[in-house]
């Protein structure tokens, strides 16, 4: 697929699928029935909770001033005209749960249909719509990531009914320079049934067309949509995900490496088992040119060895060490072998 750029000219589409946004001629994803939850889910312990259905206090107008929608029997309900409401606090990855359920006898048909939207960081927007046994273009359906994926399969329920969505949100990343350097990426289950797979947001969406990621821009509300449609929220809740810690200079202990000579690292070869009588798990030491491998039964391949003393050799890429052992003749008998805090494991030298 594609679209006219600026010189009226053809342009292949800027997206990941070639579909171009809202295309009505773009499959319709396979309806699924779902099961009975996962509405009513307590929010862990850790979570911050947004809505849990007595007030508004999480919450401010996204044009300012204090958010102007209904609160009645533990729900949160869009007033048409009022406009969206977004968090007084600013995110960036998150775990979410939100419920919502479409009004209740359904009116109209398509995108006129239930229609609202939640969005995360303020601009990426998973749809919200009554898309039970109801037609609308595929990306614009209920679980869409707007106007960019369709959601894998249509799990909604009835109008009136309580739905719930658990969305997985990796914020984007990018470099000194503010380019981006990974695009935000989602992960979606409509009740309980997995509807977008981690993923890449080809940047903010937007109704005709995507809009480019703001620059640096990491954190954000999360947004409800006014679309003029009585869709009712509740039991909104959130955590915030940690970025995974990448060690320090310090923490990384790289110990320097020595040479070898080929004698030296052949009379490290050969055949070890775990046990001090040599019958257990059976292992092997070889010699591969100017190094050795280490090999176990289940792996298929071999490990590399660094020495940093004659006898004690590291794992590149595991905190795991084989530190050998000789007898008072000089004979190689056996090794210690240890991965991370699991504890030595002696290994003797057995005979081929």
């Amino acid at each position: 697929m594609s679209m006219a750029n600026d010189h009226g000219e053809i342009a292949p589409v800027p997206t990941p699928s070639g579909w171009r946004q809202h295309d009505v001629h773009r499959p319709k994803p396979p309806v699924v029935e779902p099961g009975e939850g996962p509405v009513g889910v307590a929010a862990p312990k850790d979570a911050i909770v947004l809505f849990d259905g007595s007030g508004l206090d999480a919450w401010t107008s996204a044009g300012g001033g204090p958010a102007a929608w209904n609160v009645s029997e533990g729900a949160l309900e869009v007033v048409p005209g009022k406009g969206a409401i977004r968090t007084k606090e600013s995110f960036g990855d998150v775990q979410l749960h939100v419920e919502w359920a479409a009004p209740n006898p359904p009116k109209g048909g398509g995108q006129n249909r239930g229609n609202s939207g939640i969005f995360l960081m303020g601009c990426f927007e998973l749809q919200v719509l009554d898309s039970f046994q109801s037609e609308s273009y595929a990306d614009g359906m209920a679980g869409a990531i707007y106007g960019q994926y369709p959601p894998l399969y249509n799990a909604t329920r009835p109008p009136g009914e309580w739905q719930s969505y658990d969305i997985a949100f990796r914020a984007p990343r990018f470099d000194s320079n503010g380019e981006l350097r990974e695009p935000a990426r989602m992960t979606v289950f409509l009740n309980g049934v997995l509807i977008q797979n981690n993923e890449a947001l080809v940047g903010q969406t937007s109704w005709l067309e995507s809009m480019p990621y703001e620059k640096g821009v990491v954190r954000g509300p999360i947004e409800l949509q006014d679309h003029r449609h009585p869709t009712r929220f509740r039991n909104i809740w959130l955590r915030e995900l940690p970025e995974r810690p990448a060690p320090t200079e310090e923490e990384k202990r790289i110990p320097k490496a020595i040479d070898l000579t080929a004698a030296e690292l052949d009379a490290l070869a050969g055949a070890y088992a775990t046990g001090a009588d040599g019958r257990g798990t059976r292992m092997e030491v070889a010699r591969r040119g100017d190094h050795l491998t280490f090999k176990v039964p289940f792996r298929p391949t071999e490990v590399r060895l660094v020495p940093i003393a004659p006898l004690h050799f590291e794992m590149r890429q595991t905190d795991g060490r084989l530190i050998f052992q000789k007898d008072d003749q000089g004979r190689v008998t056996g090794a210690k072998l240890t991965i991370g805090d699991g504890g030595e494991n002696q290994l003797t030298k057995v005979e081929p």
